[in-house]
Order: structure tokens, then sequence, then C-alpha cells
């Protein structure tokens, strides 16, 4: 196990009708402003009316800008900022889902910063050193990005879907009530499943030995996912079950997972090409990429993958050699993501091979990308011809 900080402020107000609160919340940071959501959802099921009147109650004024979309754009962060800047806005209350919360942190960290935003996106990027305060009521259990320092943004510029972080962007509190994803449709929530699951896997999948309590608690919490994920689909209101999803989102990004260990994170890289340029959601092409992934590199630490096949997907290992077990983890794995509706291949979403050279170059240029399995743009090309 590695020397680790663990850090993680969010104040977390979980449970049935906590959004009720968030007016009480804003009000400590705030009198004015930025209400930042995606699309109509939120007016349709009757969240933006109860948000904007226990806001109206604390006598808070709000300026709003929504159209947030999947792969959130530099466009609209670039609009935010630029209306926090004129209307002196003090606290940015994001309502909504990861794509929502990535867009209303990098407003947060462009707003006060002198260069242009994007720059904390690029190769050599500026520390973020500061940020104005953010709030988030979750909508959609994911990303994970309402407990953690990290953001993602895709600038249209090139179609270029690039992460960057920082503690000044982390949350002040995040209000998550499962009831609000009683909405979603099945699609929907299996798609943050999938994202779930892949900020576990890319911590879970360290070179790091000793770490038995962390990849304890890793397993404990795929496992936990996988149960209640086929609770979810037969009753889509099972609160029980999507409270379970929800703090499952939260605990899978908070870094807790991480303790002690180095993360890979190359899954991702991979997955934000293919997201960038067929603007496919982040999920579907997470669980289509990590079996491509895990069939490249498990031979780097056998060990490590036959513990993920028989404490995860429940393989016998008893009569079998490592390389089976192996194998027959990441298909039962594969077999979950079809049995709750998941693509696990690039053909199942009609994307071909035409632009892997493309995206290979894109992803790593000439460094690379992970850490379980260093992968040049070579490598990453043949990840992506055993995803098709």
């Amino acid at each position: 196990m590695k020397n680790f900080e663990f850090y993680c402020p969010t104040r977390v107000i979980f449970g049935k009708n906590t959004e009720s609160q968030v007016g009480t919340e804003t009000k400590k940071y705030g009198k004015k402003i930025l209400l930042h959501y995606g699309g109509g959802s939120i007016k349709r099921t009757g969240l933006y009316d109860r948000v904007i009147k226990s806001l109206r109650q604390e006598g808070i004024e709000v300026i709003e800008l929504g159209g947030v979309m999947p792969n959130p754009r530099l466009g609209l962060v670039r609009e935010g900022i630029d209306t926090c800047r004129g209307k002196n806005i003090d606290f940015i209350l994001v309502v909504g889902g990861g794509s929502t919360v990535d867009s209303g942190k990098a407003i947060a960290a462009g707003t006060p910063y002198k260069g242009d935003v994007w720059d904390f996106f690029s190769n050599g990027a500026p520390e973020i050193e500061t940020a104005i305060p953010l709030g988030v009521v979750l909508t959609i259990p994911a990303a994970g990005s309402e407990v953690s320092p990290d953001m993602v943004v895709t600038n249209e510029e090139g179609w270029l879907k690039r992460p960057a972080g920082g503690d000044p962007i982390r949350s002040r509190f995040s209000i998550m009530n499962p009831e609000l994803t009683f909405t979603l449709s099945a699609h929907q929530t299996v798609i943050g499943i999938s994202d779930i699951l892949a900020h576990i896997y890319e911590r879970y999948f360290s070179q790091v030995s000793n770490t038995e309590l962390v990849d304890r608690l890793a397993e404990a919490t795929m496992k936990t996912v996988i149960n209640n994920t086929r609770l979810i689909l037969k009753d889509l209101r099972d609160y029980d079950a999507r409270a379970e999803i929800m703090w499952a989102g939260s605990i899978a990004h908070n870094n807790l997972l991480a303790t002690g260990k180095e993360g890979d994170w190359g899954s991702h890289n991979i997955e934000h090409e293919l997201s960038a340029i067929y603007d496919i959601p982040h999920g579907e092409g997470l669980a289509i990429v990590f079996p491509a992934w895990m069939k490249y590199v498990y031979r780097e630490n056998k060990a490590k993958f036959v513990q993920f096949a028989e404490r995860v997907w429940n393989i016998d290992g008893d009569s079998k050699d490592e390389e089976s077990i192996i194998l027959e983890g990441i298909a039962r794995m594969e077999e979950y993501y079809k049995e709750i509706g998941l693509p696990v291949r690039l053909s199942d979403i009609d994307i071909g091979e035409d632009r892997f050279a493309e995206m290979a170059e894109k992803c790593v240029g000439d460094s690379t990308t992970g850490v379980f399995k260093k992968l040049d743009k070579d490598d990453v090309f043949e990840i992506y011809k055993l995803a098709l």
C-alpha cells in the first residue's frame, strides 16, 4: 500500500425530500446565484419549481443558464463565465447529472481565472487556485462529480474531450434524493451504472500490492451495483435500490477506493475520444472499451484479474487454470452488460474502424496513457480493434 491523503469535504445531504433544503444551504454561500441545469426534464418533473421556491424563501436572486448537453460543451462554459462576471455571481447551484456538474465546475474555475478556461484542460495546465463556490442537487447517479475534484469538458473546436481538476471546484454540498431518479428511463439508468462501475475498475486494477481492505470495499461496491441494477430494472421506482446505486456512485468517485493505490484511467481516456467524436453517452462507451482493455492488459497482473473474476463474478476457479478464470470473468461481465441493455462492441452502435488511428493519435500522441500497463498509440489502436 502506498502513502496517501484522503480528503472529501463535500457535505452530502441524502434522502427523501432533501431538495427542500437547497435554499437554506445555498444562503450560506451567497445571495446572487447562477442556477445551472440541462434540458427541460427538471421543469417537467416539478423539481425546478421546488428548487426555485426554496431559493426564493431565502431571498436569493437567481440568474439561470440551462442547455447543458451530455459531454458538456466549452461554448456554454464560456457563456456561463461571461454571465458570472457580468452579473457578479457569488455562487453556482447545479441541478442535474454529471455533465451539468462538470459544466458548472468549469464555469466556477474559469470565472476568476485571468486566462481562458480551456487552459485548465490543456497540456501544461495551470493549477486551479480559486473558484466560485458551487453546490449540487443531483438527479442522475453516474459520474460521481458531486463529490469529486474532477471535471471533463468537450471543446467543439477539434472535438477534444479532456479532464481537469482541483480542490477549489469541489462541491460545497450535494443534495441527493433517490426519488429524483425515479423518472430516469431504464437506458439512462444503466448508462450511469456503467460509469459507476468504470470508476471502480479504474481504481481496482492497480499494480500496487497489499491493498486488501480497499480491494474488498471496491468489490462490495461493485456487487452492490450489479445486484441493485437488476432490482431497478424490475421496478424503476424501487427507492431502496435507487438509494444504493446513488450512494455507490459517490463512493465510486470520492477517492476512498483509491486510497493507498495508483489508478489507471487509460480506459477513460480511450473512451473520451469515442464520445467526443461520435457524441455517444460516456457510459455506453465505457461498457465497450473496458472489456477490450481487460483482454489486452490482463497478462500484466493475472492475479488481480483472477481475484476480480472469483470475487465479483463468482467464478469457481478450483478446477480451472488462470487464463480460463480470467476470460470467463470478462465474459460474465460482458453478459451482464448485455443483460441490462448496454452495448459491448462498437459494431453494436454502428461505429466502424475508419477513425481508429485518428482517435489513438488524439488520445496519446507521442506519449502514453494508463498505469496498469502504459499504452502508446499502437496499443490504443489495438484496443479499439478488440472493441469492434
